[in-house]
Order: C-alpha cells, then structure tokens, then sequence
C-alpha cells in the first residue's frame, strides 16, 4: 500500500477505542490510500481534492457489528482521529 499522505499522531477517542484494533487499523491503510469508505461521491471528490490542495480529510466505514466510524485527518497532518459519529 502506498500512502497518499502522512497520518501524522494517530488517536481514537473513548467510543472508538472500543472497536478491535485490527479493524481500525485495516481502516486506516483504506484511508491512507484513497479508498474514502462510505461517503457521498460529494465528499470522495472533496477528499480527493484535500489530498492536493492540504484539506481536512474524512473517511467513514463501519465495523462487522455495523458500527459505523469516521477517520478524520487534518488538514495540516498533525493528527488523524478514529471517532464516531456521535463524538464528533
């Protein structure tokens, strides 16, 4: 895999700290490499273009449970966060 941008710190906040590892780490290596998970196709073109121009980047996938998580990188690529959506 090869990354698109730096993660820069990685953290999980108390919600999604709670989903197995493996699968936030799986998640992470889609995020990384431009696989956006389940966003709008307005959201995958604005990711797309955040990867360019320095944006804010957000990717949502969901847990086997189905529970649904977000992974947001800043835009300046000091730190890219697992949350869910309601910790947001």
């Amino acid at each position: 895999m090869t990354a698109l941008f730096s993660p820069g710190r990685v953290v999980a906040t108390q919600g999604a700290a709670e989903i197995p590892m493996a699968i936030l780490m799986s998640a992470l290596k889609r995020h990384l490499s431009g696989d956006w998970g389940d966003v709008s196709d307005g959201d995958r073109e604005l990711n797309d273009e955040a990867v360019k121009n320095g944006d804010r980047i957000l990717s949502a996938y969901h847990a086997p449970d189905g529970t649904k998580f977000w992974i947001i990188t800043e835009s300046d690529r000091s730190s890219t966060t697992f949350l869910l959506p309601d910790e947001y």
